[in-house]
Order: C-alpha cells, then sequence, then structure tokens
C-alpha cells in the first residue's frame, strides 16, 4: 500500500508562478506543461519547503516575497515525528504544514506546524521523507565523492560501522600529527619562549616577593615618612587625656572625668538612674585610661629610623619593577610565575611529548591500515551486488546490453597508510576511490559514466541506482525533474513503465516533458501561464479524460488537435493501463 506523504503544496510568487495549489495524489503523478511554463518550480517548491537553499532570483518580479506552503504525512513512529516534536512543531491530524518565506532581499524564514524553526529541522526532515532528484542530482553522480556515498549507502551497516570507526580513528590521528607538526615546526619559537620565561621566573625568584607585601610596604612607607608629625600628635593627645608631667598643674581628661565620678558615687544610693550614670561614667574613665596608655605606648614605640624607610623603599622599588612586568601588582606577578612555571615544564617536556606523539601516530597509522583495508573489503564486495542490481534495472530501462560496474582504486602515497600490501593516500572516508563504469553495450569497454555516458543513458542510470535505493533504502515519496532527459522511444517507454511500478510502492512525482512517461502516470497534472505569462491558482489543473488526451497530443506533435497525434495519444494510454 503506498502512503501518501506530499498532499499538497500553496506557492505563491516563485518564478513565473503568482498564485498557485498543486495537488497530489498516492502513486505516480506526472507534470507536464509547455517549456517556461513553470513545471520546474514545483521541484524547486518542495527543495525550499525541505531545507534547500533560498535565492532571492526566485521570487518574482514586484513582489515582496515568495511564500511556500506544504502538507506532508509523516509516518507515525518515524524519527521525522520526534525530530518534528523536538522543535515544538505540532501535527495536524497526521500531518505536518511546513512553509518556507523568501523575501525579495534573500533573508529566508521556516515554520514547521506552526512554530518557527531553523532551516537545517526541515533539511533533517527531508532525509527521511523525500528523495529529490533534478537535472543536478544527475551531474552531481558524475562526481567521485557522489558516487562513493552512493555504494557506501547501498552497503549499508557493512560500511557504515568500520567507517564510523575509522572516522574517530582518523581524527584523533589528525589532531596528533597537527600537534605534532606544531612542536617541530615551530622549535626555535618555543625555544625562545622557554628562555623569556627562565629569565622572568629567576628575576621573581630573586626578589621572592610575597602576596600582599606591596600593600604592606606602602602603609610602613607612610607611617616612617610622617614619623615625627605622628608622635607629636600622640604626645599632645596623651597630654590631654592623662595630664603633663611637666606641667602639674595642668587640667587633663583623666582627671575632670575621675572628679564628675568621685561626685556622683558619694550620692549614688539615693537615685538608682544617678547610680546608673556614675557607673558609665566610670567606663569612661577606664576607657581614657586605656586610651592614654596605647597613646604613649605607640610614641614609644614609633620608629622614626631614615635606614629603616631607605630599606623600605628600595624593596618598594626591587616589587615596582616587577609589576611593570608581570603583573598589576604582586599578586597579579605570583601568578604570572604560577603559569610560567606551568608553561616552562610543558616547553622543556617537549622531547618528550614529541616521542610520545610520534609512537601514537605511528601506532594509529597501523589501526587506520586494518580499518582502511576493512573498509575496502567491505566495498569491494558491496561494488559486486550493487553493480548486478543497476546492471538489471538497466535492462528495464531500455539498455538491456549495458553493464555497470564499480572501479575501487588506491594512490600510491610513501606517507599514507597499507591496503592490499601497497602504501596508500587516505582521506576521511578512507583509502578508496570508486569511480562508476558503464558499458553500454557488448564488446564496449566499460568506461567512467563522465566520460562515456550520454545525457539519456545517464539520465537512465541514475533512476536505476535510485530504484535499487527504493528496495533497500526507500523513502516514502520520490520527486524527479526531466528524469528522462536526453531519452526519446523505446527508453522512454520503459521509464515510464518502471516509474510506474516504483509508485507501487511509494509516491513517485515526475516532471517530464515525455508523452510516453507521462502517459504511464496513475494522475496528470498541466502547469499553464495565463495570457499576462504568469501562473495562476487556476493554472495547476487535474487533467482526466479528453483534456489529458489533448495535452498528450501536444507533448507528441506541439499540435492538440491533430487527428495522428490522438490516436497516438489514445494508443499511449492504452498501452499504459494495459501494462498496469
Amino acid at each position: 500500500m503506498v502512503v501518501l506523504v506530499l498532499e499538497e503544496m500553496r506557492i505563491r510568487s516563485l518564478g513565473v508562478i503568482d498564485d498557485a495549489v498543486v495537488e497530489l495524489s498516492p502513486g505516480f503523478t506526472a507534470v507536464t506543461g509547455e517549456t517556461g511554463a513553470g513545471k520546474t518550480m514545483v521541484v524547486t517548491s518542495l527543495g525550499l519547503l525541505l531545507g534547500g537553499r533560498a535565492d532571492a532570483a526566485l521570487v518574482r518580479i514586484g513582489a515582496r516575497n515568495a511564500v511556500v506552503e506544504g502538507r506532508i504525512t509523516v509516518p507515525p513512529g518515524g524519527s521525522a515525528v520526534v525530530r518534528a516534536e523536538e522543535a515544538g512543531a505540532e501535527l495536524d491530524d497526521g500531518a505536518l504544514l511546513i512553509s518556507r518565506t523568501v523575501s525579495a532581499e534573500g533573508r529566508s524564514r521556516a515554520h514547521l506546524g506552526g512554530r518557527s524553526v531553523p532551516v537545517g529541522v526541515l533539511a533533517e526532515l527531508a532525509d527521511e521523507l523525500v528523495a529529490v532528484h533534478g537535472q543536478t542530482d544527475q551531474q552531481g553522480l558524475l562526481k567521485l565523492s557522489r558516487q562513493r556515498a552512493a555504494l557506501d549507502r547501498y552497503a549499508g551497516d557493512a560500511v557504515a560501522a568500520p567507517l564510523t570507526k575509522y572516522a574517530e580513528a582518523y581524527r584523533r590521528l589528525r589532531a596528533v600529527a597537527g600537534e605534532l607538526d606544531e612542536i617541530t615546526t615551530r622549535a626555535r619559537e618555543r625555544a625562545q619562549e622557554a628562555d623569556m620565561l627562565r629569565y622572568g621566573l629567576d628575576e621573581i625568584a630573586a626578589v621572592e616577593p610575597r602576596a600582599g607585601e606591596d600593600a604592606e610596604l606602602a602603609e610602613e612607607a607612610e607611617r616612617l615618612g610622617h614619623a615625627e608629625a605622628l608622635a607629636s600628635a600622640a604626645t599632645v593627645a596623651h597630654a590631654a587625656l592623662a595630664g603633663n608631667p611637666e606641667d602639674p598643674e595642668g587640667i587633663d581628661a583623666a582627671t575632670l572625668v575621675a572628679g564628675a565620678h568621685r561626685a556622683l558615687e558619694a550620692v549614688r544610693s539615693h537615685d538608682s538612674a544617678l547610680a546608673a550614670l556614675a557607673d558609665r561614667i566610670g567606663e569612661v574613665g577606664i576607657l581614657l585610661g586605656d586610651v592614654a596608655g596605647e597613646l604613649a605606648g605607640y610614641a614609644d614605640d614609633l620608629d622614626a629610623d631614615p635606614l629603616r624607610l631607605a630599606a623600605v623603599e628600595e624593596r618598594r622599588a626591587a616589587l615596582t619593577a616587577l609589576t611593570r612586568k608581570y603583573g598589576s601588582d604582586v599578586a597579579g606577578v605570583l601568578a604570572w610565575a604560577e603559569k610560567g612555571a606551568a608553561r616552562l615544564l610543558e616547553l622543556d617536556g617537549d622531547d618528550e611529548r614529541i616521542g610520545e606523539l610520534t609512537a601514537e601516530r605511528d601506532s594509529l597509522r597501523g589501526e587506520l591500515s586494518g580499518m582502511a583495508q576493512a573498509l575496502t573489503d567491505a566495498r569491494t564486495e558491496a561494488a559486486s551486488r550493487f553493480a548486478a542490481a543497476v546492471t538489471a534495472e538497466l535492462a528495464s530501462l531500455a539498455m538491456p546490453h549495458a553493464r555497470v560496474s564499480f572501479d575501487i582504486r588506491q594512490t600510491e602515497d610513501p606517507e599514507g597508510v597499507e591496503v592490499d600490501g601497497r602504501t596508500v593516500a587516505y582521506g576521511p572516508s578512507g583509502a578508496d576511490e570508486v569511480e562508476l563504469l558503464l558499458a553500454p553495450h557488448p564488446g564496449a569497454p566499460a568506461r567512467p559514466i563522465a566520460k562515456g555516458a550520454s545525457g539519456g543513458e545517464l539520465s537512465r542510470v541514475m533512476l536505476a541506482v535510485e530504484v535499487v535505493f527504493a528496495g533497500t533504502d526507500p523513502v516514502p515519496t520520490y520527486l524527479f525533474d526531466e528524469v528522462d532527459a536526453g531519452v526519446g522511444g523505446k527508453a522512454a517507454v520503459e521509464i515510464g513503465r518502471r516509474l510506474a511500478k516504483l509508485a507501487k510502492s511509494a509516491q513517485v512525482v515526475v516532471v517530464t516533458h515525455l508523452p510516453q512517461v507521462a502517459a504511464f502516470a496513475d494522475r496528470q497534472l498541466l502547469v499553464e501561464k495565463t495570457n499576462d505569462g504568469s501562473v495562476t491558482r487556476s493554472g495547476v489543473k487535474v487533467l482526466e479524460g479528453e483534456e489529458r488526451v489533448r495535452e498528450l497530443s501536444r507533448m507528441l506533435a506541439g499540435q492538440e488537435d491533430s487527428e495522428t497525434a490522438r490516436a497516438h495519444a489514445e494508443e499511449l494510454l492504452a498501452a499504459a493501463r494495459a501494462d498496469g
């Protein structure tokens, strides 16, 4: 049973399309129309919905933005549902509503299930839901990296598992090799850095600064620099509190407070409030005595030695010399010394580190050799099966004598890894170069498809590859943009027949210019312009009965009313129905 994934799309202000709705159905849908009518905009629209690159040139001239909205049914329990819910999307009766807006300035916005999401989220969903193939994808198949990726995808876990382990080891090897290269190529710079650190650490060690010493010395220097003034002030304050021995008649604070205390003590028994005041005055007297004693001790202990002041200033100068180079204060200097010592240990350990890294690099290369060999073996095994499956598909696409094969090879490199007894170059995907070869007929040499395949043959090879994938790694919906390019006659009929067969297990949408292909479709959509050159809401319609015969006639002969073309169109439709 075919599960409908892509239900409909609404396209506004995209290219030649003003405002149109594309309603899709299960099975095989063909999208047709005259050249330039906007058929390819259907593919472009779906590409935007699935996270494709936005381009301001797509926006219709005079419009502020282009908008594509789509409704996609999500298979229950699939990773697409989980990813959509993680993004905050809400399902509408088992379907996701997706929209993409592209402004005339090139800015792009995406919404999924009513929630604004990054465009990358749409691309993640696309991997599970829809396979889009346009003419650029055919050209992409000519790249060796794409051919290797296709083989790896077909091989499945047989390649994916060892490739994951290989990739992890490869990343570690790159990191080790990078560090080793950095150490060895910058040896002179690192030696100069080590010398600078040693000089600085020796300079700091010679001074031996203590944490907080700069603040302590600054305070001491301030005190020593004003010793006479401090001593005079302490002496005067002491005399005011405790009296001056040279002036026995003088009145001091302690004497006055003592007199006040005696006066209250004499009558304290008569009033508790007055007694409390007497106690407080007594406390004041005690406090005055303590302060007076400390003032006397301060004056006696004050050091006004100029030699000590000179020593303090000399020490401060030594610390200042360090802070000018290594930190804003002594704490900063000590922090620099701690980091510098750790860095010096690292630099002094370069020789030992070089030995460790060299040993690890050689060990990793040995491991990669085994992993690369495992990848090569897995790819070689899968290549024979993949080639046989694609060859069988080509037979049903009017290439009965064509044969597909893979050339899996490596390039010699003395700095590489060992595979099959040879030292070869390697990269993030292993040591293999994978190239798809095609022998179109018996006796023809197998040549790379980039050199030996015509446009029509390349189209059929790509379709054959996708059909093989449909059997091993299927997606619910396939969309092909002129996969029949460069094909005609019997080959076109076979492509139509093969697409119809694929549509029995998946939704297939094909943009085509060939009536032989369109005739096999379960449903045919016509894209046509109005007189002003735009495609409006009524410009995408389902063709049935007589309308479909007229469109096939136009595709066959360019004349909708040609009796010969009409007869041929009816014959095509009858043959396609009989084949189904």
